[in-house]
């Protein structure tokens, strides 16, 4: 494919700040359809316009076939000063809304289900009635959603974090768990009195992020114990490990905080009280910024309060 020809080399390109951030966008998001998704534009208008700047500027920037774009040379250093441009746009707006008196607008926050009802139900309900001109969209999921990409403003999160240069976590809970069972299955099976005991049971176990079940990890003083409990039922919602765990399927660890009144009630008992799980940690996860918008750092802050 034959570069653009510039016939007028003498003159200076007319770009505007705009045509940077489409270019930086298609090139961050990796499609012209997600772009144009993300900047709320059609199709159309994204790729009309992309064609335009490489006539502006006379140099072809992309090579696009039906499974990929790649940058040409010239198109990766025009990049590299679009994302600059794009960064100190993202940073003025934070800015701006940083200083507001009174947060408002669209507030997107991800978060796991479970967690959500236990910890923040009570904290999202006093923030909504405190900050009228905020309207907050909670989206519940354990998956680890693209905050960048997806747009969202904050994002809880459980546990080990991934390095990622793009984003800023900040610790707002810890969570203590233990081990669980009802009755029911006690029942059928002795108690277990030592860690070794478990081997006898039938465990339910928490799948991770990443899709592998959690190993159980046991600490009583100076003494650890570290082992794959037997069973064969794996699932990814604390929740659902509790309801099985009060039909009498078997053990499971949970936050204590998850059966506190399942407990009190008789219908669930804490198995080797003795023996405590490592604490997992709730972070907070946002896109890093210079400024942090004042409708993020407030509602930061309002459930920081209820997590103490």
């Amino acid at each position: 494919m034959e570069p653009i020809k510039n016939t007028t080399a003498s003159a200076i390109p007319a770009i505007s700040a705009d045509d940077l951030i489409l270019f930086a966008t298609i090139i961050e998001r990796k499609s012209l359809v997600r772009a144009a998704e993300h900047l709320q534009m059609p199709k159309a208008t994204v790729s009309r316009r992309l064609a335009n700047l490489e006539a502006s500027l006379g140099q072809r920037l992309l090579i696009r076939t039906t499974r990929r774009l790649s940058l040409t040379d010239f198109g990766q250093e025009f990049f590299d000063h679009c994302r600059r441009v794009m960064e100190e746009v993202a940073s003025a707006h934070d800015f701006v809304h940083s200083r507001d008196a009174l947060p408002r607008g669209l507030l997107r926050v991800s978060m796991p289900g479970d967690y959500a009802k236990h910890f923040f139900s009570c904290a999202i309900a006093t923030f909504i009635e405190a900050y009228p001109d905020i309207q907050l969209e909670i989206d519940l999921t354990s998956r680890r959603v693209d905050l960048i990409g997806e747009r969202f403003d904050l994002a809880i999160r459980m546990g080990v974090l991934e390095d990622d240069s793009t984003l800023v976590a900040r610790q707002i809970n810890t969570v203590s768990w233990g081990l669980y069972a009802s009755p029911i299955y006690l029942a059928q099976r002795s108690m277990p009195m030592q860690p070794p005991d478990l081997a006898h049971h039938s465990a339910i176990r928490l799948l991770s992020a990443r899709g592998t079940a959690t190993p159980w990890k046991l600490v009583c003083g100076k003494t650890v114990w570290e082992g794959v409990p037997n069973g064969r039922l794996r699932v990814n919602s604390p929740d659902m490990i509790q309801r099985l765990l009060l039909d009498g399927a078997g053990i499971g660890a949970l936050p204590h905080q998850f059966v506190e009144n399942d407990v009190r009630l008789g219908r669930l008992v804490c198995i080797l009280p003795d023996w405590c799980l490592p604490p997992v940690t709730a972070w907070a996860v946002m896109p890093m910024r210079r400024y942090l918008p004042s409708k993020t750092r407030i509602f930061l802050e309002h459930i920081e309060q209820y997590c103490k």
